[in-house]
């Protein structure tokens, strides 16, 4: 237990350069990941991240396997994702059993290309719960580039991108083009997530992804609100779990996690003592964050 609290190891480990490498590359993470969380809650796609993870898990498995670089494995591994999930599911009531197709086999072929992987166990198992030691300089330059192309086209299509996330029939009628809106955005998400591959795991990518901003959409209907604090929590996670886990040199994928699922709890709290206190029984603000489809008539985000 004294292990795992050592300030004074963590203190020195922070003087290394490979601890800060992974630093920079998880405060990258964590914008990315906090400025797609929102639209991820509200278009209920939590389980198409998980999914498109998967499939990052096998490119990752595969760069293995051949020799190069994970990341870049695990980037082409989840743009296909993003491509079969949007060719496959785009209707709704085909989106849920194309994911659990698309995940399964996804994990099936990843655990067979580790088992041709003749390399050290660690390896494979960084895959899988994230490994900080094995992010190189080159390895961040990439996921900075990917990080700045992810931010500047979510910045292009972000308002027509949340008209069709609030109400996606009235945004059909006024001419968002949600045909290749959906796909987009399915790529956008694959990106952001095989950038986190190396740090959270393929496992709990998810982690970054959908729970900080789940936590905020708890406290705020606000989606411009809602975005701010899911970044904050993204970078509280994600910079906290890999502090965390330097003096035990535990996997920085449960510090994450844990630090994730304690801010929703917080916020779960925060939203049920606002509720007490202004006698509301019913509704809340994360429900109305993450609607669909709002009653004719009601307000929505960002369509002023």
């Amino acid at each position: 237990m004294d292990k795992l609290f050592d300030l004074d190891l963590t203190l020195e480990l922070l003087g290394f350069d490979f601890v800060q490498t992974a630093l920079l590359a998880a405060a990258v993470l964590g914008l990315v990941a906090g400025a797609l969380g929102p639209l991820i809650v509200m278009r209920r796609m939590s389980f198409a991240v998980h999914g498109t993870a998967e499939l990052a898990f096998t490119g990752a498995a595969a760069a293995l396997l051949l020799g190069v670089g994970v990341g870049y494995g695990a980037l082409a591994g989840a743009v296909v994702a993003a491509l079969l999930l949007g060719l496959l599911g785009g209707r709704e009531s085909d989106r849920d059993s194309v994911i659990g197709v698309i995940l399964a086999f996804g994990l099936g072929l990843g655990v067979l290309l580790l088992w041709f992987y003749p390399g050290r166990a660690s390896n494979k198992f960084g895959i899988l719960v994230g490994q900080i030691v094995a992010i190189e300089p080159t390895d961040v330059t990439v996921l900075l580039i990917a990080a700045v192309v992810v931010l500047v086209v979510l910045a292009v299509v972000y308002r027509p991108l949340l008209f069709m996330s609030v109400d996606p029939a009235v945004a059909t009628a006024r001419g968002v083009p949600g045909g290749w809106l959906a796909p987009l955005f399915a790529v956008l998400i694959g990106v952001a997530t095989a950038l986190g591959v190396q740090i959270v795991g393929a496992l709990l990518v998810v982690a970054l992804m959908v729970t900080p901003a789940a936590a905020a959409a708890r406290v705020t209907a606000s989606p411009l609100r809602a975005t701010i604090l899911a970044v904050v929590f993204a970078e509280l996670a994600a910079l906290g779990g890999i502090v965390l886990s330097l003096a035990p040199g535990a996997p920085v994928s449960f510090f994450v996690t844990a630090i994730s699922f304690a801010i929703y709890l917080v916020c779960r709290v925060v939203e049920y003592v606002r509720g007490r206190a202004a006698g509301v029984n019913g509704g809340s603000s994360g429900e109305a964050l993450s609607a669909a489809s709002p009653e004719p008539g009601a307000p929505r985000p960002g369509t002023r």
